[in-house]
């Protein structure tokens, strides 16, 4: 196990990481632009599959649904790396912080990959391939960070870390205010119930959530709908998103558990 000087300076890498998602440049700025477009511009079947995603996020935090990682295979790729044997959720918790963040980087690295092969082979047909590319993208981003949930020893088939993993989700996707705002909910995520408790209550009335998600999610799908040079969009796009949500997800699950090790849990 870390020493307290090398969890409290890991701690501040995450801590400066945060201090940099405060600033929006300018192209985030300008990427937001084309989603009052995108109503005009989208087929009314495309719109209706980003309904449904929507809908399907409600779902996956109420019941995980379609979409709960299989933690068995991600025992097996810890064990890979580091010759112990993982039979269970609690055998991760003591793992070197390092390790879970090198773990979740190869992870990415992985999903990456494979979400820049899908947006390009969903790109192809421009609009009508990207209804199959939407629900997609959703159950790899959703993967993906549970993925990250469990190597570091939390558990996404509980109700409490799905609202976490939505929170990521929303985090990646929100702008400067927004982002603080969820910084500063997260940050008392593990203090009390009564925190959690609170953020719960927030995504009851999900519109916080759907609006975030939705303008983000619109931008970078619109110019895919571009036939063939969606090829090129839909492979940034998609690895884009999921490199974002990655990091995110990394940053913030490694602050966990440092926080928690922190006090001695």
């Amino acid at each position: 196990m870390e020493s307290n000087e090398q969890l409290l300076a890991e701690l501040k890498k995450i801590e400066k990481w945060e201090k940099d998602q405060k600033g929006l440049w300018f192209w985030e700025r300008l990427t937001r632009l084309p989603f009052k477009m995108l109503d005009k511009l989208t087929p009314k079947f495309v719109q209706d599959k980003i309904g449904n995603l929507l809908d399907e996020l409600g779902s996956y935090l109420q019941s995980g649904g379609q979409y709960l990682s299989n933690e068995k295979n991600v025992f097996r790729f810890i064990e890979k790396k580091t010759g112990r044997v993982i039979g269970q959720l609690e055998d991760l918790q003591d793992i070197p912080i390092e390790v879970m963040k090198q773990s979740s980087l190869d992870l990415a690295a992985q999903r990456k990959k494979a979400a820049a092969i899908q947006g390009a082979s969903t790109g192809i047909g421009g609009i009508f391939t990207l209804a199959i590319d939407i629900p997609a993208i959703l159950g790899l981003s959703l993967k993906t960070l549970q993925d990250i949930a469990i190597i570091h020893g939390y558990d996404p088939k509980d109700k409490r870390e799905r609202v976490f993993i939505i929170k990521c989700l929303q985090f990646s996707s929100a702008d400067v205010v927004g982002k603080q705002a969820i910084l500063n909910e997260l940050s008392q995520f593990d203090n009390s119930e009564r925190g959690s408790r609170e953020i719960l209550s927030q995504l009851q009335g999900w519109r916080e959530v759907t609006i975030t998600f939705t303008e983000q999610f619109g931008w970078k799908k619109l110019l895919q709908m571009v036939p063939i040079a969606g090829i090129l969009f839909g492979a940034f796009a998609n690895r884009s998103m999921v490199s974002d949500l990655a990091e995110t997800g990394t940053m913030l699950y490694q602050k966990r558990r440092i926080l928690e090790r922190l006090k001695g849990e």
